[in-house]
């Protein structure tokens, strides 16, 4: 059980101690993440960035995630979202949608900061949670492509399915708890409220602070 965001963040950065002093870029994963990425950024003495993956939401059932597309288009499908009988064209608009809502978003916060590039960092790809996994997976696959030097998953807490998943796609995992009884991210943080495009916009515009004085929503 973490307290809040910033809880988890500080174990993950404890967990991840061997690259202060190696600038590692910490991508977040919109947008619960970006408050943590923030944090881990200061106090490894790196450098911050998001990442921008979305998952592709199941009909009627918006939380439940049946894969995830990133900003290049490429979409990654769960192998069981072909046992809902989904229609493949609701897949299609739904990859579209979330496209646009990827597209919107980098240029809001290239208005802000211009993308980080990626090749040849030791790059650390933080979320607050992992139930499905699909974000991560699509998040990995995506930053693969540009040759990090070190490709490293951190998350405080993942369902053993998803972590299972992920583990082959980064070059080292680094998950805190992996409870067998798994049913939600939520669960296992006391405080766990939703982080705004308004939050996210004012984390990116913070500049880096020698001490971090993050406050984790």
């Amino acid at each position: 059980m973490f307290k809040d965001r910033l809880d988890a963040a500080r174990q993950l950065t404890k967990a991840l101690q061997k690259y202060q002093g190696q600038n590692p870029l910490v991508l977040a994963i919109p947008r619960g993440a970006v408050p943590m990425g923030v944090w881990m950024a200061q106090a490894l003495h790196g450098e911050m960035d998001v990442v921008l993956v979305r998952k592709l939401r199941a009909p009627f059932q918006p939380e439940v995630a049946i894969g995830a597309v990133d900003e290049t288009g490429l979409a990654c499908l769960s192998p069981y979202a072909a046992t809902l009988g989904i229609d493949p064209q609701y897949v299609k608009n739904e990859i579209q949608r979330q496209i646009k809502t990827l597209k919107s978003r980098r240029q809001q916060y290239s208005q802000i900061r211009a993308a980080i590039p990626v090749q040849g960092r030791v790059v650390i790809v933080v979320d607050d949670g992992l139930a499905t996994g699909a974000t991560m997976m699509s998040a990995l696959k995506a930053l693969r492509q540009h040759h990090p030097q070190r490709l490293v998953c951190a998350i405080p807490v993942a369902s053993p399915e998803a972590l299972t998943k992920i583990q082959p796609l980064a070059d080292e995992t680094v998950c805190l708890s992996a409870p067998e009884d798994f049913m939600a991210v939520a669960q296992f943080y006391r405080q766990f409220p939703q982080v705004s495009d308004a939050q996210v916009l004012e984390f990116l515009r913070a500049p880096a602070q020698p001490t971090p004085q993050i406050r984790c929503p």
